[in-house]
């Protein structure tokens, strides 16, 4: 499909903010989605998840089958990659409620209801590769995996900006990237060659999820630009991860921070900054009073995000050098 001609935009922008419903903005994006839709298929590219799971290194545990209990020793996991491992995987588990999200959102008709159940098969394989990863390696409890699911599933998920179709853009453009990161540098602290490379295919899924969505939001920008602008600062000050709602989440994040897998700079950096450049959203002008405040608030933010980056390194610093000075007094 072409792009959205420039004079549609132009025409377009003259609805003004108030003219822009969700009903209105999804019609005028569905051309966009069906380019992005194209482009997406012809770069994407098919991998298998049960190739990379070591299946040889399997065995029965206890219970039915009178296996052998889990016990920590089992896996070459480090503590930092295991408690990762379990957030990311808890995280893609809520699929169908994420489903439900956006094809309420977006329409399950026509290019946007076709890129909703793409999107969703490709995350399904994502939860299944990571899953059966860790129960053939034994690198988490089997039992407690299990009751975390149940636990986090029967709570289902609730997305912040169901409310506006343009904050729900704007929040998967920056979501998915983190995603994306979350898993990669879970691979990478994780101990097992096999793990880093199945991480980095699921994260290789996950970054061309967020071009889609990004490449989108930049439609969104031209087309109601002062819209788009208040959803970007209201995602951005606001963002949550969907695993959230993960029990001992709180916890589990502590030590992914400190463990370097996805903290404050990592978000500022590797997430906020490379979307916002990219969208050059602090260079748009021409915006209403409205869309200048939001670029103003977002401004603010940012520079405040930054100096609590720089604290938390701080006492990264500060924390890891107590606890490697405790390992050589032992």
């Amino acid at each position: 499909m072409a792009p959205v001609q420039r004079s549609t935009v132009q025409s377009s922008t003259s609805l003004g903010s108030s003219g822009w419903t969700d009903a209105r903005l999804i019609l005028a994006l569905e051309e966009v989605v069906e380019k992005e839709l194209d482009r997406h298929l012809s770069v994407a590219k098919e991998w298998m998840p049960h190739e990379f799971v070591p299946w040889s290194q399997g065995r029965d545990f206890d219970g039915v089958l009178g296996g052998e209990a889990w016990s920590v020793e089992q896996s070459q996991v480090t503590a930092l990659g295991r408690v990762s491992l379990v957030v990311n995987l808890l995280t893609e588990d809520n699929l169908p409620s994420y489903h439900h999200e956006i094809a309420s959102m977006f329409g399950r008709e026509g290019a946007w209801g076709t890129w909703v159940h793409r999107w969703t098969a490709e995350e399904g394989r994502h939860g299944i590769a990571i899953r059966d990863y860790l129960l053939a390696t034994r690198a988490v409890d089997p039992v407690e995996l299990e009751r975390a699911r149940m636990s986090h599933m029967s709570e289902g998920f609730e997305s912040d900006n169901a409310h506006s179709m343009l904050q729900s853009v704007a929040y998967v453009a920056f979501q998915e990237l983190a995603t994306r990161i979350a898993h990669r540098n879970t691979g990478k602290y994780a101990g097992d060659p096999l793990c880093e490379q199945l991480l980095a295919k699921v994260a290789n899924d996950e970054n061309l999820h967020m071009v889609f969505y990004r490449n989108l939001l930049k439609a969104a920008l031209e087309i109601a630009p002062d819209q788009a602008m208040r959803a970007i600062a209201d995602v951005v000050t606001d963002f949550r991860m969907p695993g959230h709602g993960i029990p001992g989440f709180e916890r589990a994040a502590a030590q992914i921070a400190l463990g370097g897998v996805y903290n404050l700079r990592i978000h500022h950096d590797d997430v906020l900054q490379p979307v916002l450049r990219h969208l050059k959203v602090m260079e748009i002008g021409g915006l209403g009073p409205e869309g200048v405040l939001a670029q103003n608030e977002l401004g603010v933010f940012l520079d405040g995000l930054d100096s609590q980056a720089r604290k938390f390194e701080e006492r990264q610093a500060a924390i890891m050098a107590r606890r490697a000075a405790r390992r050589s007094a032992e």
